[in-house]
């Protein structure tokens, strides 16, 4: 799960600031100039008693892939608006927002509400007109008699609550192909290897004029090992092979599409894009 970097205090540590200081050195080799304190959170230890968590507030403008990380396995920039596709705890998420709310509408402000890091920020300007796409994977997976798998989506789901939809996930600091096979493990139990992958759509879509566009690509699975289960209930609350000739009413409207073309053949589609 993706969390704030912080320890525990050591008793060398004189004053909470040390203990924060400390651990950002030793676990990413970061020296912040300015730390201010930015409230109390609790969270509760082994033995249920309520432990208090000091949280500091600090700036820090660079590529977290430069870093010397020795905890962990990845350090991202990610949106405020983008917390909710992540596997993040629900009080470090409303801890963020509460801190991206109490910031002044400034220029670094604006930039993370269009879904922008600090680091690219500082980058050169795009040509005029450019825009960055969000990019998805999608797991078209197709039992022998045809059925093709889709999960139903949780109620409180910021994307489609209550909807069916396949499996699905955006690419982080990885490969299409390794994304696809990383959510399918993660959010169903199956497993797939990279040379069982191959491409059978893409639909390029938006929701609405001014909404980031995105990129749906389309993967299916020729084998895998493991049956449908869910690994992540937050999310999906059923898993389910239907017949694409009878799908459900409630479903994702270019997932509707994109099998409808994978069943004939059609690599390219696009949805949402007035012509």
């Amino acid at each position: 799960m993706w969390s704030l970097l912080g320890g525990g205090r050591e008793p060398q540590d004189a004053t909470l600031e040390h203990t924060v200081r400390r651990e950002l050195a030793e676990e990413a080799g970061l020296d912040i100039a300015d730390l201010t304190p930015f409230g109390t959170e609790y969270a509760s230890d082994d033995a249920g008693a309520s432990v208090p968590i000091a949280i500091y507030a600090g700036r820090w403008n660079g590529d977290p892939r430069e870093l010397h990380l020795t905890e962990g396995v990845m350090l991202a920039w990610f949106a405020p608006d983008d917390l909710h596709r992540l596997r993040i705890a629900d009080t470090t998420s409303d801890l963020v927002r509460r801190h991206a709310a109490s910031r002044p509408a400034n220029a670094s402000s604006t930039a993370s509400q269009n879904g922008l890091s600090s680091h690219e920020e500082r980058r050169p300007a795009a040509p005029h007109g450019t825009v960055l796409n969000v990019i998805g994977v999608h797991l078209y997976l197709e039992r022998p008699d045809g059925t093709v798998l889709l999960g139903l989506r949780h109620p409180d789901s910021a994307f489609a609550p209550s909807t069916w939809h396949v499996l699905a996930g955006h690419c982080e600091q990885e490969s299409a192909v390794t994304c696809l096979i990383r959510e399918a493990r993660e959010e169903a139990g199956l497993h797939i290897e990279r040379q069982d992958v191959e491409l059978v759509h893409v639909v390029h879509h938006i929701d609405k004029a001014g909404d980031r566009p995105r990129i749906g690509l389309f993967f299916r699975a020729r084998a895998w090992s493991g049956e449908p289960e869910l690994r992540e209930p937050d999310k999906c609350t059923q898993w389910k092979f239907w017949d694409p000739a009878a799908l459900p009413d409630n479903l994702v409207s270019y997932t509707r599409q994109a099998i409808a073309k994978i069943q004939n053949g059609d690599l390219y589609s696009e949805t949402g894009w007035r012509t």
